[in-house]
């Protein structure tokens, strides 16, 4: 794949929370060059299936996408997604699928049914302080959940990543995930996702991001990723040689983390061995997934 011929750049910060809209997901969108990423729809509330609608059809063309959820689950410690179960997918795709077909009378791209089916929240920490007897399988440790192979390296990257498995708690990611592959499982045949499926010589593409990796290229550290204010946010969009920002209103953490991420895709996505993990077999792509940015 040529990965320079990416034309746009977009940072997309995701909300797994109940209800339609959402004060956590941000749009932003850059170009080449240095200007400023912007925010698509400023001051809009995003829904989830609006998000699938603008990645869908009103996107520009040849954009890398970076969604900040996790794009798959555990499947290398414990040989499965859910060891025990029968129905257990063998592939992301599979799971994708899934999800999609339990909660396919969940609203706005809602998980609920997923996390409240009889089998499948076995395997997950839900709140009133239930959690699965499958929730600490395979290589969990100190009751964090399991964890894929790319936040195994993320941590030794110096992030802290937190187990999709998790449910419970301000940082936890899970909720964000499962409605993400929801929407990962709409946008099949229309929009690829790295490393699942063939990298496309032309078009747009889909990675998952950490936004706490591009704040810390930015200068930040991993416990102090977050902005909150448009002063931090051109200190980092400065860090990564871009314009500064210049919109005259205040920003929330999830606005600021979408602009910074962007900025960074837009620094980094050139970057062959970013494409190349070293660990990254043709099998944990299918099955896990990667986060982009973890070499």
């Amino acid at each position: 794949m040529n990965v320079g011929r990416f034309h746009h750049f977009a940072a997309i910060d995701w909300s797994g929370a109940a209800g339609e809209r959402h004060k956590g997901i941000a749009v932003a969108l850059c170009s080449k060059g240095k200007t400023a990423p912007e925010l698509v729809k400023p001051g809009h509330r995003w829904s989830r299936p609006e998000v699938l609608d603008w990645l869908r059809d009103d996107m520009p063309a040849d954009t890398l996408v970076g969604l900040d959820l996790g794009i798959s689950l555990p499947f290398t410690d414990c040989g499965a997604f859910f060891p025990g179960w029968d129905k257990s997918p063998a592939s992301a795709h599979a799971l994708w699928a899934m999800i999609d077909q339990i909660c396919v009378h969940d609203p706005h791209l809602g998980a609920a049914s997923f996390v409240d089916h009889p089998q499948a929240s076995r395997y997950f920490r839900r709140h009133g302080g239930r959690e699965g007897e499958h929730f600490r399988a395979g290589q969990a440790t100190n009751g964090q959940g399991r964890f894929r192979e790319t936040e195994m390296e993320q941590r030794k990257q110096g992030c802290k990543p937190y187990s999709n498995f998790n449910l419970v708690g301000a940082a936890q990611v899970g909720k964000s995930s499962l409605t993400g592959m929801r929407l990962l499982h709409h946008l099949h045949g229309h929009i690829p996702v790295w490393p699942m499926d063939p990298k496309p010589e032309s078009g747009s593409l889909i990675v998952e991001i950490y936004t706490t990796i591009a704040a810390m290229a930015a200068g930040r550290t991993a416990s102090r990723s977050k902005m909150r204010n448009v002063e931090e946010l051109n200190a980092a969009l400065t860090a990564l040689g871009s314009e500064q920002w210049e919109a005259r209103t205040r920003i929330d953490d999830h606005q600021a983390d979408a602009l910074v991420t962007a900025a960074w895709l837009r620094n980094v996505a050139h970057t062959p061995e970013l494409w190349q993990p070293q660990t990254l077999t043709p099998t944990l792509a299918a099955q896990e997934g990667w986060t982009f940015g973890i070499k």
